[in-house]
């Protein structure tokens, strides 16, 4: 099943997709149905292509995401394969849709803006302390975050959390696709194009650590709960391993995607 969250007249709604439309559920996002279980339909739908697409969870209690991630892109920035999972935390403020302009800083602030495709965890149920089978069972579905980074403020110190969470500029859908669909996650290509050029490819198999290992790993620190978000990490041929290194600026179109799931298309805007 393929659920999506979508902005009406000043308010979300949740909907399933069914071909090039949405059927409207009694939920305002993802997340809420996942936590409620069984939905009504709201008698109403809509064309897919003409949604305007909101974060598919608009306010998730934890957005976690793991760093470092992919053999290939610890390869190129030469890192050491971790022993454990890398962790850091963004802010709801930080999300937006997947056709939404991704709000860059002012130039004064910063034009270190790079990209990152990631598959992110959508929670389904509670999990506490979770066996490999309960860390599966958890997960209610997979959608694409486009872990946009500012580069210069994520260096500043050994911590990243200040280049992960700028407002508006963390990319959040298409669509959630359910455990039912996809399994564990592994298996998935996943890239990158930044105005119709390739820049990421690779694959959810190349993880040192998996979905299940992520969600088993930290429920053991913390409770984890329906329409929790948890990013896995971004593959290869980020902005900052290039040489020169590439960033995106105003008018950028950047597309990242995931086998089975879709792609959030989102171009750069300066502040007015």
């Amino acid at each position: 099943m393929q659920l999506t969250t979508v902005k009406i007249d000043g308010s979300t709604s949740a909907g399933r997709v069914e071909g090039d439309e949405i059927v409207l559920l009694d939920a305002p996002d993802v997340g809420a149905v996942f936590r409620r279980g069984e939905v009504a339909e709201r008698g109403a739908s809509l064309s897919f292509a003409d949604a305007h697409l909101a974060p598919m969870v608009t306010a998730p209690d934890k957005i976690v995401c793991v760093g470092v991630n992919y053999l290939d892109h610890i390869a190129e920035m030469g890192r050491d394969r971790p022993a454990a999972p890398t962790y850091f935390a963004k802010y709801r403020a930080a999300l937006i849709g997947a056709r939404d302009d991704i709000a860059l800083p002012d130039p004064a602030v910063s034009t270190h803006v790079d990209w990152e495709a990631e598959l992110a965890i959508i929670i389904g149920s509670t999990v506490r302390n979770a066996s490999p089978d309960e860390a599966l069972a958890a997960i209610g579905g997979y959608t694409v975050l486009n872990d946009v980074s500012v580069r210069d403020y994520q260096r500043r110190t050994t911590q990243f959390l200040a280049g992960k969470t700028f407002e508006g500029m963390t990319p959040l859908g298409p669509v959630v696709v359910t455990r039912d669909e996809l399994g564990d996650g592994s298996g998935l290509a996943i890239g990158t194009q930044i105005d119709g050029v390739e820049k990421q490819t690779s694959n959810t198999s190349e993880l040192c650590f998996n979905c299940i290992d992520i969600v088993q790993d930290l429920s053991r620190i913390i409770t984890l709960e329906p329409g929790d978000v948890i990013a896995t990490g971004t593959p290869g041929g980020v902005g900052a391993a290039r040489k020169p290194p590439e960033w995106m600026a105003d008018g950028t179109v950047v597309t990242c995607s995931i086998e089975g799931i879709g792609a959030t298309i989102n171009r750069c805007r300066l502040p007015l």
